[in-house]
């Protein structure tokens, strides 16, 4: 969600009225995030000016472990630097971080490409929004799930139930840190989560949703103590329930 954000800041600041717009003071600390999207906290440092140029050798980007070649424009400019300075800043400041982390295994290599390619600047802004709207629809569809055995029918499933809040194993990336909290797909989705975790006996899916609209799962080592919740549903494994009495 940050990462994308960025991006589609970027996108506005390289095609903004007044022109490119390069954020020379890029650093996290001038960013935040209102309602979901990220925000400039300060544009003092902001400038449209693109570096002037009589040859392409008066155009290389450099950072500290890094430097570009660009070129240089026949109106005497140096070619995209602005929108390139900001893209590499976005990539070692942000993508760098986040990216790498908390995404389903078959869409790490999308984000990985992302990295790589921000990170080498063989994307633009342009492309580089593209290629994140890419992985959020797969995201969002659900396109993103591998064909694999239909694994709810081993649950019961208790409409209008969940079980007592309360600390419980732990997963990664979890949304609560007294549990395994999860944003899913489908139950079918979550019923494929709780069978990849040795502790996982039931989950819980209830009507809180993330920025995206998936649903999130509670997913617990136990399936006791239930109570009323009209806008849960849990499911237990048939083999947890086995000898018990529902």
């Amino acid at each position: 969600q940050i990462c994308l954000s960025l991006v589609k800041l970027l996108f506005y600041l390289a095609h903004s009225p007044l022109g490119s717009i390069v954020l020379l003071d890029f650093q996290p600390r001038q960013f935040v995030m209102v309602d979901g999207n990220l925000k400039v906290t300060d544009m003092d440092d902001a400038s449209t000016e693109e570096l002037s140029c009589k040859e392409d050798n008066d155009c290389t980007l450099d950072f500290p472990t890094k430097s570009f070649p660009l070129k240089c424009s026949v109106v005497g400019k140096c070619e995209g630097m602005n929108e390139k300075k900001n893209l590499f800043n976005a990539y070692r400041y942000f993508f760098t971080y986040l990216l790498p982390h908390s995404a389903p295994p078959t869409l790490r290599p999308l984000l990985s490409d992302i990295l790589n390619a921000t990170g080498d600047l063989r994307y633009g802004i342009n492309e580089t929004l593209r290629a994140f709207e890419k992985v959020l629809h797969l995201y969002k569809s659900g396109l993103y799930l591998q064909k694999r055995p239909l694994l709810l029918k081993d649950y019961i499933s208790l409409k209008g139930f969940r079980t007592v809040e309360g600390e419980d194993y732990k997963c990664w990336p979890s949304y609560s840190h007294l549990g395994c909290l999860l944003s899913i797909h489908s139950a079918e989705e979550a019923a494929a989560i709780c069978n990849s975790q040795l502790q996982c006996q039931s989950f819980i899916v209830t009507q809180h949703r993330t920025w995206t609209g998936r649903p999130l799962a509670s997913f617990q080592s136990s399936w006791t103590d239930l109570i009323p919740d009209t806008n849960a549903v849990v499911y237990i494994k048939r083999s947890a329930s086995s000898g018990e009495r529902l």
